[in-house]
């Protein structure tokens, strides 16, 4: 029972270690990544659907992600949620595929994103501590059972 215990523990705590994992993969650096943008919810005939599935996307350039949907007519929905996201990128539509170029990052954003990834990261720890908190429960209830 103990043994279950611990795996039980350690494949949460993995689970929260890659959650954070994806978290960070997210932010928006210096160079254009595909994931910044492949978990963005549109909102695709009614049904909020992630970009990765509606479209291709690809680094043309360093600081360039081209978007190229499947379907020419979400072309629209994919820009007004780029748009409205906290990405801060403004979308170039040509008809046929959006264009994202990523400006350098200034001190003041690069402070910001500072305290966005230690925010994020102390989340990540208070959800170990949380765990490790439960499994030392577990342990206690089953050592007074014993």
């Amino acid at each position: 029972m103990l043994k279950d215990a611990y795996h039980d523990a350690e494949s949460r705590m993995k689970g929260a270690i890659n959650a954070l994992e994806e978290d960070l993969s997210t932010i928006r650096t210096g160079r254009a990544n595909p994931s910044l943008v492949e978990k963005l919810s549109i909102e695709y005939y009614g049904m909020p659907t992630p970009l990765m599935q509606l479209a291709t996307i690809s680094v043309v350039e360093a600081r360039s992600l081209l978007i190229k949907p499947f379907d020419p007519s979400s072309i629209k929905a994919i820009e007004r949620a780029i748009m409205a996201s906290d990405l801060g990128l403004n979308p170039n539509n040509d008809g046929k595929a959006i264009r994202l170029n990523l400006p350098a990052l200034t001190e003041e954003r690069r402070r910001d994103l500072v305290k966005v990834v230690h925010h994020r990261l102390e989340e990540a720890r208070g959800a170990i501590r949380n765990i490790r908190r439960d499994i030392i429960k577990i342990c206690v209830n089953l050592s007074r059972k014993s």
